[in-house]
């Protein structure tokens, strides 16, 4: 019996041309004047010390210049995760934009949460920016629905270790809980830890007879037992 649901965000319950096409944009755009207006706030300045202290760059200028370069090359650097999710909520406070959800995803997940489902997010974006997207959707404030969120801290995506610590975190077996991506190499590491899986193909095709995972084209595709 699945216990837990743990989803990720980009190409799952959100679409991938809202973090490619506006939040990544957003972030590159507004890299450089947030860096200067709050680059000794204290939580901003240690991000930077961190950005420096890995790549020896030896000022500001030299830190946003890695930071983008980052950017370009879709690393998942948890400094870099960590900024462009400051950066984010000063545009949903501006209204620049609000968080995309699939409607499909949205309404599953309110009925997983009423039947009593524990509902969890595990994203390379980190939590703050994970919470700031469930919070300013165009069907309000839905952080309510879940019970915890996990970023790159707690370890790589497609690696088991990380996928065994969340079960610890959330005192449930791997075998109670369900993973949901639509990357395969995810879904492998969670699977390896005993985690049902199921892999979410919005778009394109899947050779479903190349893995052991089910497939579904939406969160309406499947059922949780």
């Amino acid at each position: 019996m699945i216990k837990a649901i743990i989803t990720d965000i980009e190409g799952t319950t959100s679409s991938l041309s809202f973090v490619k096409d506006v939040l990544f944009p957003y972030a590159r755009k507004h890299m450089d004047d947030f860096v200067h207006a709050h680059a000794h706030d204290h939580e901003v300045r240690a991000l930077l010390d961190e950005v420096a202290s890995s790549t020896h760059a030896a000022n500001d200028s030299q830190i946003i210049e890695q930071l983008l370069r980052w950017m370009r090359e879709d690393k998942k650097i948890t400094p870099l995760k960590a900024l462009q999710g400051m950066i984010w909520e000063q545009g949903y406070k501006r209204g620049d934009f609000t968080g995309h959800l699939y409607d499909d995803a949205m309404r599953n997940l309110k009925q997983w949460h009423a039947h009593g489902k524990q509902l969890y997010v595990f994203s390379s974006g980190s939590v703050h920016a994970q919470k700031l997207l469930f919070k300013h959707t165009e069907y309000g404030d839905l952080t309510s629905l879940f019970s915890g969120y996990f970023d790159t801290t707690v370890g790589s995506k497609k690696e088991a270790v990380s996928y065994r610590k969340i079960a610890q975190i959330i005192e449930t077996p791997p075998q109670g809980i369900l993973f949901l991506s639509d990357i395969k190499e995810e879904l492998d590491a969670a699977q390896q830890t005993g985690m049902k899986t199921m892999w979410l193909v919005r778009d394109g095709e899947a050779d479903n007879t190349a893995t052991t995972h089910r497939l579904a084209r939406n969160f309406d595709h499947f059922s949780v037992e």
